[in-house]
C-alpha cells in the first residue's frame, strides 16, 4: 500500500508517520509497529509506538540530506507496507545535531561543533504545574546552561512531595498496570524536551530513580525493560536527548547484572546511539559512597559522577578514558543538608577546578523558598550568584581550543595544576590561593597572557610577551586564573 505522504524535514529534525489502527486488546504489548527508512544503499530500522486512541506512530531523525524512502512494518495488515518518501534538507544554522563523544574526554555536536557541557539540575520540573514549568523555561532562557538533568518519573523527597498532574502508567485498582502507558504523560514530556531543544539545552533524561512512593522504583526487570523500550522509542528521534539510566542507582534494589541488561535495552532501542550514563550515590556529609558502576563498560559513553572532591577527576579520566561529568558536586544554597549549602563562590570554584583538570561540572541550586519551590527539585527562579560566573566560564570555554582542555601538569612555581593544549594554550586556576606573582615553565615559543578574575568576571591583558621563565604580577586576591595563548 502506498500513501501520498510527501514531506520535508530538516537534517536531525523529527520526521513522523502516524497511522490509525486497532484499539483491541493491549496495543502496547500486542502490536509490533515500525518502519524501514532508506537512503541510497543505507537502511535504518526504527521501532514505532502506540500513542493511544488508535494512533500508531514512528519517528525518525534523518542525519543525511537527500530523498529518503520508508515502508512500515507491523504484525497487523492495516499498519504494514505503507510507503512513501520525504526530503531531508540541510540543517539550519542553529541546528548542529545530537551530541557525541569526541577526542576521548570531550564532546561535539554531529556537525563537528564543539560542545562544552554546562549543566544544571531540575529533577522533577516536568511534574509541576504548567505555570511553574513555564517559569522554569523563562528562567532557563536567560541562563548559560546547555544541559538539564531531569527525571521522567515524579520524585518523593524533601521539598518535593506534591502529586503530579499525570502519571506514566494507567491505574489498575490501587496500583498501576505497568503494561499500559499513559500517552498524555509522554506527550507532555516530549513537549518539554522540545522546549529545551528550542533553547539549545540538552535533556539529560534520568530514566529511573529511588525517591519514590508510587512503586515505579520497584518494577521488575521485565517491567523496567518494557518501560525503557517505550520511552526510548518515543524520545530517541529528538536530537537533544541524553540517557541517564538512573539517579543514585546504587540505592535502588537492583543488582549490577540487571543494570547491565537495562543498559543493553536502551542501547538496542536507540537507532541514533545517544549518550548513555549512570549516576552514583554518595553521602557528602561523611564521605561514604556506594559502588561506582564500571564506567569502562563499552555501553557507557561518559562518566556521570556525584562527588565533592573535584581533584579526583584526573584519576577517573585515566581510569575510564571517557569524558568526566561531575553532575553533582553539592549545590549552591542554604539548606542544612551537607549537600545543599555551598556559597556561590565555592560552586564557581568547583566549576573552574574541574575545567583545568579536563572535566565538566553540573550546577544545582537549593535556596529555601517559602513556597517550597527549590530549583534543584522543581525549577522556578534562580537566586544564586554562581550562574552569572558560570556564564563567564562558558564564554572562556567557547574561546578555548576546540579539542578541549586537558590537564597539562604544573607550568608555574605555585604547584597548581594547569589545563589546556600543550604548546598552544594554557589555563592555570588558583582557587582560594592568592599568589602575588607567578613564574612560568613553558615550551619554546611566545605567548600572550591574560589575568582572569573568575568572580569579578573580568579579563586583563598583560603587556608584553611571555616566554619560558617569565614572571607575571598578580593582584593578590583569590579566584584568579591566568590564560596563556601562543602568539
Amino acid at each position: 500500500m502506498t500513501t501520498n505522504i510527501s514531506n520535508s524535514v530538516e537534517q536531525w529534525d523529527v520526521f513522523e508517520i502516524t497511522l490509525n489502527g486497532t484499539t483491541n486488546g493491549n496495543p502496547f504489548t500486542d502490536v509490533a509497529f515500525g518502519a524501514r527508512f532508506s537512503l541510497d544503499q543505507r537502511v535504518v530500522e526504527v521501532a514505532g509506538f502506540y500513542d493511544g486512541d488508535g494512533r500508531y506512530s514512528v519517528r525518525f531523525m534523518p542525519d543525511t540530506p537527500g530523498e529518503w524512502r520508508y515502508v512500515t512494518t507491523a504484525n497487523l495488515p492495516e499498519l504494514a507496507d505503507v510507503s512513501g518518501t520525504f526530503a531531508c534538507t540541510p540543517a539550519s544554522a542553529d541546528n548542529h545535531g545530537p551530541v557525541h563523544v569526541r577526542n576521548t574526554f570531550h564532546f561535539a555536536y554531529a556537525d563537528g561543533t564543539p560542545y562544552f557541557p554546562v549543566g544544571t539540575t531540575c529533577y522533577a520540573w516536568t511534574n509541576q504545574t504548567e505555570a511553574l514549568q513555564q517559569r522554569t523555561l523563562q528562567t532557563l532562557r536567560a541562563t548559560p546552561f546547555n544541559k538539564l538533568r531531569m527525571c521522567v518519573f515524579p520524585k518523593h523527597y524533601t521539598f518535593n512531595t506534591n502529586e503530579p498532574d499525570f502519571y506514566a502508567f494507567e491505574r489498575a485498582g490501587d496500583g498501576w498496570d505497568f503494561s499500559r502507558f499513559n500517552p498524555v504523560f509522554f506527550r507532555h514530556l516530549e513537549q518539554r524536551v522540545r522546549d529545551l531543544g528550542a533553547l539549545g539545552i540538552e535533556a539529560d533524561i534520568i530514566l529511573l530513580h529511588p525517591y519514590d512512593r508510587w512503586g515505579f522504583a520497584k518494577m521488575s526487570a521485565a517491567e523496567d525493560a518494557r518501560y525503557l523500550r517505550y520511552v526510548v522509542t518515543r524520545l530517541a528521534a529528538f536530537r537533544n536527548v541524553w540517557w541517564s539510566m538512573a539517579n543514585e542507582y546504587d540505592i535502588m534494589p537492583k543488582p549490577l547484572d540487571v543494570w547491565d541488561g537495562l543498559f543493553h535495552v536502551v542501547q538496542a532501542s536507540d537507532p541514533y546511539q545517544h549518550l548513555r550514563s549512570i549516576h552514583n550515590w554518595i553521602s557528602l556529609d561523611d564521605h561514604r559512597w556506594h559502588t561506582f558502576y564500571d564506567h569502562s563498560k563499552p555501553w557507557v559513553t561518559h562518566c556521570s559522577i556525584q562527588h565533592a572532591h573535584i581533584d579526583l577527576s584526573t584519576i577517573w579520566r585515566d581510569q575510564y578514558r571517557k569524558p568526566i561529568v561531575l553532575d553533582e558536586v553539592c549545590y549552591e544554597g542554604d539548606l542544612p543538608n551537607g549537600w545543599g549549602n555551598l556559597s556561590g563562590a565555592e560552586m564557581t570554584r568547583r566549576f573552574w577546578e574541574a575545567t583545568v583538570r579536563g572535566a565538566y561540572v553540573g550546577h544545582g541550586e537549593t535556596y529555601v523558598n517559602p513556597d517550597d519551590v527549590v530549583w534543584w527539585a522543581k525549577g522556578g527562579e534562580l537566586r544564586g550568584e554562581s550562574p552569572a560566573r558560570i556564564a563567564f566560564l562558558r564564554a572562556i570555554l567557547q574561546s578555548a581550543p576546540p579539542e578541549g582542555i586537558n590537564p597539562v601538569g604544573e607550568i608555574t612555581n605555585t604547584h597548581m595544576i594547569s589545563g589546556g593544549q600543550p604548546g598552544s594554550y594554557y589555563l592555570t586556576y588558583f582557587g582560594h590561593r592568592q599568589p602575588g606573582h607567578v613564574k612560568f615553565t613553558l615550551p619554546d615559543g611566545d605567548y600572550r597572557a591574560d589575568i582572569i578574575d573568575t568572580w569579578g568576571m573580568t579579563i586583563e591583558s598583560v603587556d608584553g610577551i611571555i616566554r619560558h621563565g617569565s614572571t607575571v604580577q598578580l593582584p593578590g586576591r583569590p579566584y584568579l586564573a591566568v590564560r596563556l595563548q601562543r602568539v
